[in-house]
């Protein structure tokens, strides 16, 4: 039984393409291949059927929109690993057979683990992996962006972190670029790690950010399970072609906890000690705020403010600032360019003064 057949172009047209696959090419999927004993591989992109409807019952599309999915649907997303403590754990399944949709962005794996109030996931079934027109796999990685060997000045870097998924962190990122870019920066931004998702791009471009990307434009559907040296080539691929624009600042976000394994290596590695500036740290209460400074401040690295959902809580706050020393934002307070423009002027400041 043959395990490459051909695919008709008005099928895939038909069928609801997830962001993740925004930057792929499909006029060059010619093809299905349909072993189901084959162990798919993070980024290999899937047409599947929906089954079921649960926790996902919408993918968004590469234009963004969410379109709401109907059981019958076809879809096509790409196989990934996810790190969800608030939805899902899910890997990539060692075959073809049934599995789930486990992020609305358009990825595939088996769910592990979820949070309690999550629902079932939306239970897909593969029907065949996109290939070429020699039956080779289309993986997200042959679209990637190319190194680029930036010299000249660095832009300004400056990255957001956080103790949790939901402390703040995009809330505080576009909030700081909008008010960078109100005091008359140029700012790049882009999304280290994570799971693939337009949401947070779309709200970085809203702020005004000149350009944005994600992991999504370096080949990866998600960052869960990656090794440090392919985290580390994201990293030095985003704020490469970041710094190349000619951007007056760098954004980047951070995603997870700072505990999650891929964002600690990421922490403690030498390309982000030295190309990051200064850290923003979003965090959801005061006691968060104490440890998670401490961790970061143990790695040498400089925090210029504690934002995030603590801020909503004014005695969080004030026990945040007491015991960490430094400035507690509120995520609102971040668009108003005065206050971005002193938060970097301080941390010069102190770098200077650190220097001499």
């Amino acid at each position: 039984m043959t395990t490459v057949n051909s695919l008709q172009q008005d099928r895939l047209q038909r069928a609801k393409v997830a962001y993740t696959l925004r930057n792929v090419n499909l006029e060059l999927a010619e093809n299905l291949y349909t072993d189901k004993a084959y162990a798919p591989r993070p980024g290999d992109m899937v047409l599947a059927r929906v089954d079921a409807i649960g926790q996902h019952g919408g993918v968004e599309l590469r234009s963004g929109r969410r379109s709401t999915l109907y059981v019958g649907d076809e879809v096509v997303v790409c196989y990934g690993n996810r790190y969800a403590p608030d939805q899902f754990e899910a890997e990539v399944p060692e075959d073809m057979g049934s599995c789930h949709l486990v992020a609305a962005g358009g990825m595939a794996g088996r769910v592990l683990s979820s949070y309690s109030s999550m629902k079932e996931p939306t239970a897909i079934t593969p029907i065949g992996l996109l290939a070429d027109s020699d039956g080779k796999v289309m993986n997200l990685e042959d679209w990637k962006l190319p190194h680029i060997g930036f010299i000249g000045a660095r832009p300004l870097t400056v990255a957001v972190l956080g103790t949790t998924m939901n402390s703040g962190k995009t809330t505080s990122l576009t909030n700081f670029i909008r008010g960078l870019v109100s005091s008359g920066k140029k700012v790049g931004a882009a999304k280290v790690t994570g799971t693939g998702a337009g949401k947070d791009g779309w709200l970085m471009s809203d702020a005004g950010a000149t350009l944005t990307y994600d992991f999504t434009d370096a080949g990866y559907v998600s960052t869960y399970k990656l090794s440090h040296d392919k985290v580390e080539e994201i990293f030095a691929i985003l704020t490469g072609h970041l710094a190349h624009a000619g951007v007056d600042i760098i954004v980047l976000e951070i995603a997870d906890g700072i505990l999650q394994s891929e964002t600690a290596a990421l922490l403690s590695s030498a390309i982000f000690k030295s190309s990051v500036d200064h850290v923003l740290f979003a965090t959801r209460d005061s006691a968060g705020a104490v440890g998670g400074v401490d961790l970061i401040r143990r790695q040498g690295i400089n925090i210029i403010a504690v934002s995030g959902v603590l801020t909503n809580s004014p005695l969080a706050a004030s026990e945040a600032a007491k015991f960490t020393g430094l400035p507690v934002i509120h995520t609102s307070q971040l668009c108003d360019p005065d206050t971005c423009v002193a938060l970097l002027d301080d941390a010069r400041k102190t770098d200077q003064a650190i220097a001499v």
